[in-house]
């Protein structure tokens, strides 16, 4: 019964968003230079993925703000992020996601099945280290059956 919210604003059905999509929780806050000099590189990571692959690529950005404020978070997600969905910054939910993937630093990008199970929480790593080839992966672990190929 959560909603997420889109980078205009939006409240998008969690459900619909993230269905049958390996989905990349990104735990991130504007104040953060790790995360500044990350989140280029998630975002031109995406767009191959999604724009640059037919059919798009099955995978998702939720972006989980670790930002003082909501106009930190908003002005964070307009600035650098590409069109990703937010946990609204006001969800106690983003707690329970920091304790259930035992975030203790940002930035940090969990893969995970639509079910919340994890793939791996090294994304972050592996987008640097392997690039699109790391998706293939994700997409085997996330039990995802469909006709993509990169």
């Amino acid at each position: 019964g959560r909603l997420l919210v889109s980078k205009d604003g939006r409240s998008v059905d969690p459900e619909e968003a993230l269905q049958n999509k390996v989905v990349g929780l990104y735990f991130s806050a504007g104040w953060c230079s790790p995360c500044r000099d990350f989140t280029p590189v998630l975002c031109d990571f995406c767009t191959e993925l999604l724009e640059e692959t037919q059919p798009p690529a099955p995978f998702e950005v939720v972006f989980i703000s670790s930002d003082h404020s909501a106009e930190e978070m908003a002005g964070y997600m307009h600035a650098m992020h590409g069109d990703w969905l937010a946990l609204p910054f006001h969800d106690p939910y983003q707690h329970d996601l920091k304790k259930k993937y035992n975030i203790t630093a940002i930035p940090k990008l969990v893969i995970v099945k639509q079910t919340g199970e994890v793939i791996t929480d090294k994304g972050r790593k592996q987008i640097r280290d392997k690039g699109l080839s790391c998706f293939r992966n994700w997409l085997e672990g996330a039990d995802i059956f469909q006709n993509f190929s990169s």
